[in-house]
């Protein structure tokens, strides 16, 4: 049985991988795949552990940004071989951000995702993301 789409928010994919480290650890669990203000998906060479908190750090990409990581709790849903069977991926939800973190996510997708964004500004994009909240 196929499983319920629960998703609200449309994935956006980034022109760069990102990695994304276990804060905690300092492990690198993978590089982002997609992301929302609700969630993202990795890809990993080994599979991560499900129905788990990480304290994850997001590195950013030089001249976009102020700082140069976003911290920000997020739990494990799934985690499944790639299409190529050497990867994973593993679907995060993220269950809370902080104003600052939502607005650096928002620019990501804005600044550095594919071109399938409304369009207008980062400004009306946060906007639109403050309505579904």
């Amino acid at each position: 049985m196929a499983e319920e789409e629960t998703r609200t928010l449309k994935r956006r994919h980034l022109i760069f991988y990102l990695e994304v480290h276990d804060d905690n650890s300092g492990d690198l669990l993978g590089h982002l795949v997609d992301l929302t203000t609700k969630g993202m998906k990795i890809v990993s060479h080994k599979e991560v552990p499900v129905n788990r908190m990480f304290h994850l750090r997001m590195m950013l990409p030089e001249g976009y940004f102020d700082d140069h990581f976003l911290h920000f709790d997020a739990r494990s849903l799934w985690s499944a071989n790639d299409i190529n069977p050497d990867f994973y991926d593993t679907g995060f939800e993220v269950p809370f951000l902080d104003v600052e973190a939502r607005k650096t996510i928002l620019k990501l997708i804005h600044e550095l995702g594919f071109k399938d964004l409304l369009p207008g500004s980062l400004e009306t994009a946060i906007n639109q993301e403050e309505i579904k909240k």
